[in-house]
């Protein structure tokens, strides 16, 4: 027999996802005549699957071991070895943080995460360009990962618990997007984030270079459609089959110029003959929606392409930024996150503002274009 006592990570959930999460390889159908057999009970009493558990409650499997570990799925020893995995690779730009607590204070531990904002509950991430916000493939390390591995590492989560909830991230970013990504440590608070970012009621604000002196303040609709075949977005101004609704905003902090120096050659050294010029903006985006490359592809649409988006953007301009500062993905960071009124588990939350700093490259461009 074995007793489980549920926490603070598994209240909230029905007792035969529980199960399903536990006992991985276990068919449903087993599950539910264990449960009609009585050899699965909750607090003492029969239970047909459908109850919502709350913290403290006992279930007890009236199963071997060897039934027990027949069903589970070794979840602790692939995590390990994920994680050890982890440990050596490197992610970017990211490669060289330093895991930092909300006080400022360095904690030089495995994963590499710059920590912005941390309660018992929730975690605000800077992501670091070149790291993935979840898999996209089995064998890929994510930032996902690397947090499980903080969590455990500072003893906020036991390898048991893995069994029947993971902490996750609640927002994605691209691959070479920077800044802050939110994640819930507990099954309340990652559901009440996602909601928060499903339903738009948290505000979410971008700072990224783009090509050409913007003016103004625009809010631009359209309709995105994307094609999965070659992982590229477009829009268009009409509804088409297939497409979403997009709305994005945006206003002009600063307006510069860059001029390439002859040859290339390391930023800062001082300018050796001058090369074209390019205008370029830094713009504060407020993305309404929150659809795939939605920022990108929508200020290209416009005539504005972010510097180093190789996908949407200027080729020759991008070219000219690769050849003095080895840039090679877009300048597109998200650096502040306003909360709305949060009750219950996210209360800390309530009408917080949450902001990260740009990479260092970043700021470099925009320093030496004369925007930052």
């Amino acid at each position: 027999m074995k007793e489980l006592i549920i926490g603070t990570n598994e209240a909230g959930q029905r007792l035969d996802k529980f199960l399903g999460k536990y006992m991985k390889l276990a068919p449903r159908s087993f599950l539910y005549k264990m449960l009609r057999k009585k050899n699965i009970t909750l607090n003492g009493k029969k239970a047909s699957g459908s109850e919502i558990l709350s913290q403290s409650d006992h279930i007890k499997l009236f199963l071997s071991d060897e039934t027990i570990d027949k069903f589970s799925d070794e979840i602790t020893d692939q995590f390990s070895y994920i994680t050890e995995k982890a440990l050596k690779k490197t992610s970017g730009e990211g490669s060289g943080t330093r895991r930092k607590s909300s006080s400022g204070k360095t904690d030089p531990g495995r994963a590499d995460l710059d920590i912005i904002y941390e309660d018992a509950h929730t975690i605000f991430i800077n992501k670091p360009v070149g790291m993935l916000s979840q898999k996209a493939k089995p064998e890929d390390i994510s930032l996902v990962e690397h947090l499980i591995t903080y969590l455990m590492d500072s003893g906020q989560i036991r390898p048991e618990e893995l069994r029947t909830f993971r902490p996750s991230v609640c927002n994605r970013l691209d691959r070479n997007t920077s800044g802050l990504v939110a994640a819930g440590k507990t099954l309340a608070a990652l559901q009440d984030l996602s909601a928060m970012f499903r339903e738009r009621s948290m505000k979410k604000y971008y700072l990224c270079l783009v090509k050409g002196h913007v003016q103004r303040n625009s809010y631009v609709e359209g309709y995105l459609v994307k094609d999965d075949k070659t992982n590229r977005v477009t829009v268009a101004r009409e509804p088409v089959k297939g497409a979403v609704p997009v709305a994005t905003e945006y206003r002009p902090l600063q307006q510069g110029r860059f001029i390439e120096k002859e040859g290339g050659g390391q930023p800062g050294t001082g300018n050796r003959g001058i090369r074209e010029g390019t205008d370029v903006t830094l713009l504060e985006v407020h993305l309404i929606t929150g659809r795939t490359h939605q920022i990108r592809a929508h200020l290209a649409s416009v005539g504005h392409p972010l510097i180093g988006d190789y996908k949407y953007g200027d080729r020759k301009i991008n070219d000219r930024f690769c050849r003095e500062y080895g840039l090679t993905s877009q300048l597109l960071h998200s650096y502040r996150l306003c909360m709305p009124v949060c009750v219950g588990e996210l209360e800390e939350l309530s009408g917080r503002e949450i902001t990260a700093s740009p990479p260092e490259r970043f700021e470099m461009i925009c320093r030496d274009c004369g925007v930052m």
